[in-house]
């Protein structure tokens, strides 16, 4: 996969997967936007950063696995390669709503989350900025199929550096929409939301997934 597709493939599945995102973090992004105390702005940025953050880390941390994993065996580096063109697919049938499989991947972070959410509980009633930077960086482990798809992806390059950048892009993607929520930009989010949109998205990276197995079997 050459570096530049890589990363606006990850910049489209944050941005056209943020409708998802929407319903895991825009509560809590609005909940933090509306606060008293320094600027939404703010409160919302150090929110988003410490998330994105977490997602840079985990970038970085399953791309040295996948690595580690294609010298152990030369095979595996077309195993992780077919499993990333795989996941291109199912993300954009899952940003295109024709296919939701990747919900069902949600459930196996329940467990971890059950043990970390009441420590957000208590994140969320502080008001200074490196408490929303945690809150961030910790509600970056919440269960989400697109993120773990997503970092299924990533781990296939096994390529540290681009999986951390790829993560990163990914993270700012679903900016504008979280953006939108937390501070009352509606239109964002509306035009997001838009079928057709969706369907233009998901119909991107569908092509992308098949175009990746087709050039990594022929």
């Amino acid at each position: 996969m050459t570096e530049p597709l890589s990363l606006l493939t990850a910049l489209l599945l944050g941005l056209f997967g943020s409708s998802h995102c929407l319903v895991m973090c825009g509560g809590i992004g609005a909940a933090i936007g509306s606060q008293p105390g320094k600027s939404p702005f703010l409160n919302v940025f150090a929110f988003n950063l410490g998330r994105i953050t977490t997602y840079v880390i985990f970038g970085g941390v399953v791309s040295v696995v996948g690595l580690w994993l294609q010298q152990l065996q030369t095979e595996m580096m077309l195993v992780m390669r077919s499993l990333a063109g795989v996941l291109l697919v199912l993300m954009g049938l899952y940003v295109g709503r024709w296919l939701m499989w990747l919900t069902h991947f949600e459930q196996a972070g329940q467990h971890l989350w059950k043990r970390i959410q009441p420590a957000t509980g208590a994140l969320l009633t502080k008001q200074d900025t490196p408490s929303r930077l945690l809150l961030g960086m910790l509600w970056g482990l919440l269960p989400c199929g697109l993120i773990y798809s997503t970092l299924s992806w990533v781990a296939a390059n096994g390529d540290p550096v681009m999986g951390m950048l790829s993560m990163l892009f990914f993270g700012l993607g679903t900016l504008p929409a979280l953006f939108a929520s937390s501070l009352a930009a509606r239109s964002i989010s509306t035009f997001l939301n838009l079928k057709s949109i969706k369907q233009l998205a998901g119909a991107l990276l569908v092509g992308y997934g098949l175009w990746t197995l087709w050039a990594i079997w022929h």
